[in-house]
């Protein structure tokens, strides 16, 4: 009878312990209705397959945008999205993290560029930090993201941020906050998509310009995926260790992931603002840090 009641006693402990754990961490959006909310132009975002993937339009009208419903202060977000076909230039789709403070904003930003017919698509990163940003890098992606849904995802934990496509780490900004670099960690920020206009710097510096022939453009997202700590929401979720992207496999890139990012830069890459002497004749202290 007392091994029946230390045995109940014990689950009843472990109960409670997953119990304030899942309500300390959010996990996995089941449709776009559930943890979005549209935050421009509600005519030009359609659901599909009820709420589980959404098609967004730009035209001649307007373009149009979503963001979550909460805030979250690190985890990890991703989105399968797929892109607009054909010729695009001059249009951007984002995807992006923002903590919405004007000036001392902190945000993560995945923007993929459009292009001409048969030109590859460029994704541009770029990261803020306490209100500074310029730290944009620019990749050609390696396959036709029109084509398909590819996966794009924003790692987020103490020791750095990581920008994926598919399986493959395109950008790392480390935490070197030791150095005097700053490091996202204090705000909190929710998750934004836009589909827009911007020919007058998109797609070869502003050279070519959108093909309203070509309109209305159409982007597809689907698989919505938030995992992090939710605010507001219990306080010491965002520093308590235990949260898995805290975990020794995701402080560093693996042998492989590092393979991988080396090929992205060696092969891929065409622009990186590290290397910019005309705009940064000193470079950057978290270019010299190391990423």
């Amino acid at each position: 009878m007392a091994m029946y009641s230390s045995l109940r006693n014990a689950f009843a402990c472990l109960s409670l312990f997953v119990l304030v754990f899942a309500l300390s961490v959010t996990g996995r959006p089941a449709t776009f209705l559930e943890d979005f909310k549209i935050t421009w132009s509600d005519s030009h975002i359609k659901q599909i397959d009820r709420g589980r993937a959404i098609q967004l339009i730009l035209d001649r009208n307007s373009g149009c945008g979503f963001a979550s419903k909460r805030q979250y202060l690190f985890g990890r977000v991703s989105m399968k999205i797929k892109l607009i076909p054909g010729d695009s230039a001059g249009t951007v789709t984002a995807f992006y993290m923002n903590s919405n403070t004007d000036t001392i904003r902190d945000e993560l930003d995945f923007e993929f560029l459009g292009n001409r017919t048969g030109q590859p698509y460029t994704v541009q990163t770029n990261i803020y930090a306490r209100g500074k940003g310029n730290r944009e890098q620019r990749v050609n992606l390696w396959f036709d993201p029109a084509a398909d849904f590819h996966t794009y995802t924003i790692l987020w934990n103490h020791h750095h941020i990581v920008f994926y496509v598919d399986d493959v780490p395109v950008r790392v900004y480390k935490n070197n906050e030791a150095k005097g670099i700053p490091f996202p960690k204090l705000q909190p920020m929710g998750v934004y998509s836009t589909l827009w206009e911007a020919d007058n710097w998109a797609t070869r510096g502003g050279l070519e310009k959108i093909d309203w022939s070509k309109a209305p453009f159409y982007a597809y997202y689907k698989d919505f995926d938030i995992e992090g700590c939710p605010v507001p929401g219990p306080s010491n979720c965002a520093s308590n260790p235990s949260n898995w992207w805290e975990g020794t496999t995701y402080q560093l890139l693996s042998p492989l992931e590092a393979r991988k990012y080396k090929w992205v830069r060696m092969n891929h890459m065409i622009y990186d603002y590290c290397t910019d002497k005309s705009r940064f004749p000193v470079t950057p202290p978290e270019c010299v840090a190391g990423f």
